[in-house]
């Protein structure tokens, strides 16, 4: 018996954060082997946290999250019924993809060994805009069966470019064969730079009858972090300075980080969503500090709304056409 309650199993029982395996990686974190991965997991879990996404493509994040679960399991601090599993499938590494039903199936099947578990609980089509309509619904289909075996409880889709994935799952819908995707999940586009996926809201829910929609990287893979954007982030380079130069404004002008602002910005406009936020932390200290922060603007939303709402004015009329900008991704449609 552990000290952490059992998750209901449905995608209501999800918390409004969720841990994200991202920076478990190299593109994020030089050695992310030295990273307390259990620690993370610990914290999360005694504070409310009950869901880790991670995938494949970001490199050894499967593993370490899997070895961690294992390790925590091993000692009697956690059981399997305590948290929810969400990885992805299609996207292998940064030029390589591979949609077919037979890797679907192998990488689940990896997946389920690397996480030490016998089923996923959500799975998402990894970056969809990399690949056909035909590869997409070839990949559903497959993800379909195996939540018709038990061995995913929810599907779903992934992406940067909001219209397209919203195609996809009103296409999905209306496709006997696939029916109502259960999950939708964009990155880069409830942020301090970018709300599209806020303003695609209702449609996501009313026309394609998903049952969760969730917002990941709300400081757009480093683009929001005060000081220079990682070398590998697709933005142009006029968009990666304008936002470095706006961190020092901040700073200057109002004695604001950057990073705090973007945070509060971004988990307070996706707050009450029906969907969660997808935060990335290499340690516990990142991780406890938007747990405050998100226990802030919970309990006293207004208040820190009104306190904030000059410095939020102030950074996107900097933006300028900036705000808003997005950066090319994937193939054409």
């Amino acid at each position: 018996m552990t000290k952490h309650p059992a998750v209901s199993g449905d995608l209501e029982g999800i918390s409004s954060l969720i841990v994200g395996g991202a920076v478990f990686n190299t593109q994020y974190n030089d050695n992310p082997e030295d990273l307390a991965i259990e620690a993370i997991i610990s914290y999360a879990l005694d504070n409310g946290m009950n869901a880790f996404d991670t995938s494949p493509y970001y490199g050894p994040s499967e593993v370490m999250i899997g070895q961690a679960f294992k390790s925590l399991t091993d000692k009697g601090i956690i059981a399997r019924e305590n948290y929810y599993i969400c990885t992805k499938v299609g996207r292998i590494r940064l030029d390589e993809f591979d949609y077919s039903a037979e890797w679907v199936k192998k990488s689940i099947a990896r997946s389920l060994e690397r996480l030490h578990t016998t089923y996923l609980d959500v799975v998402h089509l990894h970056d969809i805009e990399f690949c056909t309509e035909t590869q997409i619904f070839e990949a559903l289909s497959a993800l379909k069966e195996l939540k018709a075996q038990g061995v995913i409880k929810y599907v779903g889709i992934s992406g940067y470019p909001v219209d397209f994935l919203y195609q996809i799952a009103k296409k999905a819908k209306e496709t006997a064969s696939i029916g109502s995707l259960d999950t939708v999940m964009s990155y880069s586009n409830m942020c301090l730079q970018n709300t599209t996926l806020l303003e695609y809201h209702d449609r996501f829910f009313q026309d394609c009858d998903i049952k969760m929609l969730n917002n990941a990287s709300i400081l757009s893979m480093s683009l929001l972090r005060t000081g220079s954007t990682k070398t590998f982030h697709p933005a142009p380079q006029e968009l990666k300075d304008t936002c470095e130069e706006l961190g020092k404004q901040l700073k200057e002008k109002y004695d604001e980080d950057l990073t705090d602002l973007s945070v509060r910005f971004a988990l307070r406009g996706w707050n009450d969503k029906r969907g969660s936020t997808v935060i990335g932390c290499s340690n516990v200290a990142e991780l406890e500090d938007t747990a405050i922060q998100f226990k802030t603007i919970s309990e006293n939303g207004s208040v820190s709304a009104s306190k904030d709402a000059p410095v939020v004015e102030f950074a996107q009329k900097f933006l300028g056409t900036h705000l808003n900008e997005v950066w090319k991704s994937g193939i054409e449609h």
